[in-house]
């Protein structure tokens, strides 16, 4: 039996490999007189495609979803931890005059940008080894995110030409983002900076570039230099979470005339009273409670996942010294997983919810239909898809079966 295996195998990856290498050979045939219309010189689109292969591995991760999500609080204990700070304020003492310089350029704080850094690339320790052209070849090759991969390269293109970068310096993520502070090529265009005034953008190995390029990104976003960005808070006993939507603002002072208060203790300075912010309970009601601010929702054009803001937002508030988050996590009720999320989304389908298609992951679709569950049997309708809440869930299917 092993030995027929092997014959099979034999047999099979070469032939896969062969229809994989013809199929590349296709989009790029396709795709290299895009790039020419683009704009990119005949010298750059040979040096972005000639010889050029995919990487099987870049598909991997981009299908990969892993199993086993992290709890928040395990996140922020490595995207805080000790380690990172020590570097980050040691970053901080040696390059003051250049951070400040950024901050009064652009109006953005250099503690954000400098816990940006450290979250993005250990402080430029860890870059990224893989050639970003071959791995959005690959990702528009593969076509589930085609246009967007495309895109990226016809941009890489502008680079090129342009003199930000030269070819053979074009490393990075398997997903395309590149240097110090991990811009992918579309944004590297719209929102790089130059720093020293040298005429390139050198997010690689200039830090003043690679700052000024993340510090430029949140001023156009939004950021208020000086304003919150989160602050912890606390419930009072009983709080109705009935007519809540996390992505709904209100303004602090309202959050306050309901009994929200200021987890250390102190009182709402006025100007956090007059603007708006949002409830956010990462882990559920039993968890740590935080109001969100413009700021926050600027963090989020960076990187679109609430764990890295609030772990910025962590790491920003530690370089000044002793600082920790107050509540208790629910390390009794960790998130589910990819696969329990599958099971989530269908349970709600057979009760009668609508989280959309079952694909395993926990988006603003599959949060509304919990609560509205959570609403109508009389749970607390914090939206959080912890252990706890799933078995309700799959005993509430349960017994709808067995009716």
């Amino acid at each position: 039996m092993t030995r027929f295996i092997l014959v099979v195998m034999c047999v099979f990856w070469p032939a896969l490999a062969e229809a994989q290498d013809e199929g590349f050979a296709d989009w790029l045939a396709d795709f290299r007189p895009r790039l020419v219309e683009s704009g990119a010189s005949a010298g750059t689109v040979s040096a972005m495609l000639d010889g050029l292969e995919p990487d099987l591995s870049a598909i991997e991760r981009d299908r990969d979803q892993p199993e086993f999500v992290r709890p928040l609080w395990q996140y922020l204990d490595i995207a805080a931890s000790d380690l990172r700070v020590r570097n980050g304020a040691d970053q901080m003492a040696a390059r003051r005059g250049m951070l400040t310089t950024i901050e009064n350029r652009f109006g953005v704080d250099y503690e954000i940008l400098v816990a940006i850094w450290g979250l993005e690339s250990s402080y430029g320790a860890i870059q990224g080894d893989r050639d970003v052209v071959r791995s959005l070849a690959t990702l528009a090759w593969e076509g589930r995110r085609r246009s967007w991969a495309e895109a990226q390269l016809i941009a890489v293109g502008h680079m090129i030409d342009n003199g930000y970068a030269r070819r053979e310096e074009l490393f990075g993520s398997w997903a395309g983002a590149m240097g110090q502070t991990q811009f992918i090529p579309e944004t590297y265009l719209r929102r790089g900076a130059d720093f020293d005034g040298d005429g390139r953008i050198d997010i690689w190995a200039n830090v003043g570039d690679a700052l000024s390029s993340s510090a430029n990104l949140l001023s156009e976003a939004g950021w208020s230099q000086d304003a919150p960005v989160v602050v912890e808070v606390v419930l009072p006993e009983g709080f109705d979470l009935t007519s809540w939507n996390p992505s709904s603002a209100r303004m602090t002072a309202e959050w306050s005339m309901r009994g929200i208060t200021r987890a250390d203790g102190e009182a709402w300075p006025a100007d956090y009273l007059m603007q708006a912010s949002r409830l956010n309970l990462p882990s559920g009601l039993r968890g740590p409670a935080f109001l969100t601010f413009p700021n926050f929702q600027a963090l989020m054009r960076y990187n679109n996942s609430t764990s890295y803001g609030i772990g910025v937002w962590l790491l920003s508030q530690r370089f000044s010294g002793e600082f920790s988050i107050r509540g208790d996590w629910p390390e009794d009720d960790p998130p589910i997983t990819r696969s329990q999320t599958l099971a989530l989304q269908q349970g709600l389908i057979d009760l009668g919810y609508d989280p959309g298609a079952p694909d395993g992951m926990f988006g603003p679709n599959t949060r509304r239909a919990l609560m509205s569950f959570q609403r109508d049997r009389g749970y607390a309708v914090d939206g959080y898809a912890g252990r706890i809440m799933y078995d309700q869930v799959m005993s509430a299917v349960a017994a709808s079966a067995g009716q």
